[in-house]
């Protein structure tokens, strides 16, 4: 059996069309369940749920009074009967042949314990579009291919995985501390107790995007922010792609306060100017590779601000999170704050 496990919160405007979209997939050659765990919703979504669970046996619903995403997917686990376990969120749809597809591959590629393919962005305004365009170039997410695309073959994480529970069994579930990057870590454990994750663009899916650059900033900075605890918890950083943001963001703040230093005449030959000429350089590096990428990405002209706009969001959020990170978790060696979990939905 196939068990799709949903988390879910206050998604009355979204989790209709998710059912929606399992309730009529293509047959999997195996019989599936979705499990929606639910925490607390308040708009109208466990009306909709227990709809869902009386119309069709495939699909229910369980409680999840902590709350929190990564505590949701191992009730949800917990409560499946599959032996795929495949994790969706209640903003996505997912294509017809969605299921099919992770049950074939799975078969197919033995030696991986989790497979999964593109989510593609949808867009509700055009400032959300600007951030889906955004999010789904290398400039702006780095060569994560189930958001940028790509050739099929093994990769280092995906989105909305199909794992086989014995593998979860092996390595352990979700951690529960991780209130963000729960699925990031669990990829890296995964890859480091041997088994491979194979990625195919054929499985496809799409997300509804957040539609503000604010919302993308908190997204973003939260992401920077657990990232660091989760290169605590393993004692190494786990993918040093995701270091570049906060490199970048460390070469600007460094080279601006040289700049004042100078400015100031507390810096002398043979250094004068190397401040202000990083920053300087660093500065048009990013808005010639950003302004180049955004062009490549709009749809019309008139997005390409927007675009831009989004990069430096995602940018800076995930920069200075990571390093508000370094200073909880490294340096204070202290447990995440409370507020640093709120969810960014």
């Amino acid at each position: 059996m196939i068990s799709v496990v949903i988390p879910c919160l206050n998604e009355s405007a979204f989790i209709d069309a998710a059912l929606t979209c399992l309730s009529v997939q293509q047959d999997p050659g195996e019989p599936w369940e979705a499990i929606v765990v639910d925490g607390g919703s308040q708009d109208g979504t466990r009306d909709i749920l227990e709809e869902w669970s009386n119309r069709d046996e495939r699909i229910r619903w369980i409680p999840n009074p902590q709350r929190t995403t990564p505590i949701a997917l191992n009730l949800g686990i917990a409560a499946s009967e599959g032996q795929t376990i495949l994790i969706l969120g209640a903003h996505a749809e997912v294509a017809v042949d969605f299921l099919k597809r992770n049950a074939e591959l799975l078969k197919a590629h033995p030696e991986s314990g989790c497979v999964g393919g593109v989510v593609q962005q949808v867009h509700g305004t055009a400032q959300s579009s600007q951030i889906g365009s955004a999010m789904s170039t290398p400039f702006g997410v780095g060569d994560a291919r189930f958001r940028t695309g790509g050739i099929a073959g093994h990769v280092d994480t995906v989105a909305f995985g199909a794992y086989r529970k014995e593998a979860l069994d092996e390595i352990g579930w979700f951690d529960e501390e991780l209130s963000r990057n729960q699925d990031d870590e669990l990829n890296f454990r995964l890859l480091k107790s041997g088994w491979r994750i194979w990625f195919d663009p054929r499985i496809q899916s799409t997300y509804h995007v957040r539609g503000t650059f604010s919302k993308l900033y908190r997204q973003y900075h939260q992401y920077g922010y657990w990232k660091v605890l989760v290169n605590r918890k393993h004692q190494t950083i786990t993918t040093w792609r995701q270091t570049i943001p906060a490199i970048f963001l460390a070469v600007l703040d460094v080279s601006f306060g040289l700049w004042i230093l100078e400015a100031l005449g507390y810096w002398s030959e043979p250094w004068n100017g190397l401040g202000g000429s990083v920053f300087l350089s660093a500065t048009f590096l990013w808005l010639v590779l950003g302004v180049g990428s955004a062009i490549g990405a709009a749809h019309s002209p008139r997005d390409i601000l927007g675009i831009l706009r989004a990069y430096a969001m995602i940018h800076l959020g995930y920069g200075i999170g990571y390093w508000q990170g370094v200073l909880r978790f490294l340096v204070l060696r202290a447990k995440p704050k409370q507020a640093s979990s709120k969810l960014t939905r």
